[in-house]
């Protein structure tokens, strides 16, 4: 099999397999702890991975649905998805699993919902400007795998890379480090108790997993801006998916508390 659908077929369907399967656990975990931490941590939580792998396994239609415009059409409903909806619902179900006394006021979602929705135009926009055509990829078993084009009848213009590269900074990468920052802070001033003593140890799993997603998608940008082979440096940032994901599973399995009866 040619590498280049390795990259574009497996990793983006095996990213996605991990969130759905994180919602999974998700699902079971609730029914033991739910009076614990509240059901509707875990609802969010769970509607969160599910919407992860949707991301994920969505990819490769971005690839196989034939030339231009349907590689752009895909790529501006997907991070419109990821950076209006995904992000924002990420950050305020932190608010609920790491739950202040009150929950995550509701200007607070307005704000996020909002930053998160104008981010995303903004992206489709952009997009829908600079691409103008779409490149043969690979092809393999007589199918075609097509991707856009960047200022292809156009000069390049650094401003509108800058404004690409910010709005994704936003959301979801700052987003995602918004939520892992408020994870630590609640992690360090957490009052350990004899009930819940592995609740730190929770939390920073918790935080590893978005500090590694985010920090992925970053370096794989980056590297599809100064590198040359597109394709295979997504790569990272699907692996990076899946380790965060490996992360956050440990952390779901792992009981609030030293010799736990439930999950037995």
């Amino acid at each position: 099999m040619d590498f280049k659908f390795l990259i574009i077929f497996l990793l983006p369907v095996l990213a996605g397999a991990t969130y759905f399967f994180l919602a999974l656990e998700a699902r079971r975990t609730s029914k033991f702890r739910s009076m614990m931490f509240g059901e509707i941590s875990f609802r969010k939580i769970e509607i969160a991975f599910v919407m992860f792998g949707i991301y994920f396994i969505t990819r490769p239609l971005q690839n196989i649905l034939g030339p231009h415009p349907f590689p752009l059409i895909i790529n501006c409903v997907r991070q419109f998805f990821l950076m209006a909806i995904i992000a924002p619902s990420i950050l305020i179900a932190i608010f609920h699993w790491a739950p202040t006394p009150s929950g995550a006021p509701r200007s607070i979602k307005f704000a996020t919902y909002t930053i998160g929705c104008l981010m995303g135009i903004v992206f489709v926009l952009l997009n829908s400007t600079v691409v103008t055509k779409s490149k043969l990829l690979s092809t393999w078993l007589g199918v075609n795998l097509y991707d856009p084009v960047w200022f292809e009848s156009v000069s390049p213009q650094i401003q509108l890379i800058w404004i690409h590269l910010i709005c994704q900074f936003v959301s979801p990468v700052g987003f995602l480090l918004l939520a892992a920052a408020y994870v630590r802070h609640r992690r360090h001033n957490y009052q350990l108790a004899n009930i819940y003593n592995l609740i730190p140890t929770k939390w920073r799993y918790l935080e590893a997993s978005l500090v590694i997603f985010a920090c992925s998608f970053m370096v794989a940008g980056i590297a599809v801006i100064c590198g040359t082979y597109y394709t295979y440096v997504w790569s990272i940032y699907f692996i990076g998916a899946i380790i965060s994901g490996i992360f956050e599973m440990v952390n779901i399995k792992l009981p609030p508390r030293k010799n736990p009866k439930d999950l037995q």
